[in-house]
């Protein structure tokens, strides 16, 4: 079985209400009728307004949906069926086959089929920085920040996607895509965020402590933040 992340942009002419609605009703159904093993939609909705401080742009425009794909084979074959029902919803979309990494499993808020998962999620696009080696970079964020991350913040889901090439033309060339879940409170409470709530000295370590990590292996020209809503629109048995 193999993980597709397909990144899509809206028509300007459509609301992004209308989108939203689109990809959760019709075009779920008909990746689930195409048999898709597992789908789980990343949507910017009304729920995540509060978390707009927190999203940083470097990809113009910007992505405004991200949908993750379990596939029994990603090869452009079998993948067609579901590449075409997603270009029917989006004005274009990029696609990457990924590996997926989950040092945190959600067991505080299981997300329910179809349904909001409490709190936010927020996606965090990477590229390796020029200067360092693959293996120098992926040991870092593996091997390193990974605890830091874990120790500092106050997700209740982690999920590492590692880019293992893109599957679509002229798709950028990200190394890897984060999935993180959040408490609501995080989404405009940089306390709630570094999980130190009532805690200033707790806060700050916790902050430099994050910062300093991700100085170690992330190229800020090269980011993109964004706060979502989860919907599990098929969690992966």
């Amino acid at each position: 079985m193999e993980k597709a992340v397909y990144a899509l942009w809206h028509d300007t002419d459509r609301s992004r209400e209308a989108f939203n609605a689109d990809l959760r009703g019709t075009i779920s159904d008909r990746l689930l009728a195409e048999g898709v093993r597992g789908l789980r939609l990343n949507l910017i909705d009304e729920h995540v307004a509060p978390a707009k401080g927190l999203v940083q742009a470097n990809t113009r425009p910007q992505m405004q949906a991200v949908v993750q794909v379990w596939l029994d084979c990603a090869h452009d074959e079998f993948r067609a069926p579901v590449d075409a029902i997603l270009e029917s919803a989006c004005s274009r979309f990029s696609t990457w086959l990924v590996t997926e990494s989950q040092p945190i499993v959600n067991t505080l808020h299981p997300p329910a089929p179809g349904a909001r998962t409490e709190g936010f999620s927020e996606l965090v696009f990477l590229t390796k920085p020029a200067h360092m080696t693959y293996e120098g970079w992926r040991t870092i964020w593996h091997e390193s920040h990974t605890r830091v991350a874990i120790d500092t913040q106050s997700t209740f889901e982690y999920i590492q996607n590692t880019i293992v090439r893109p599957l679509t033309y002229a798709t950028a060339q990200y190394d890897a895509m984060i999935e993180e879940c959040f408490p609501t409170a995080a989404m405009d409470r940089p306390e709630a965020f570094y999980d130190a709530v009532g805690d200033a000295e707790k806060h700050r370590r916790n902050y430099d402590a994050m910062m300093e990590s991700c100085h170690r292996f992330i190229d800020y020209r090269w980011i993109d933040v964004i706060p979502t809503s989860q919907y599990d629109v098929k969690p992966l048995a």
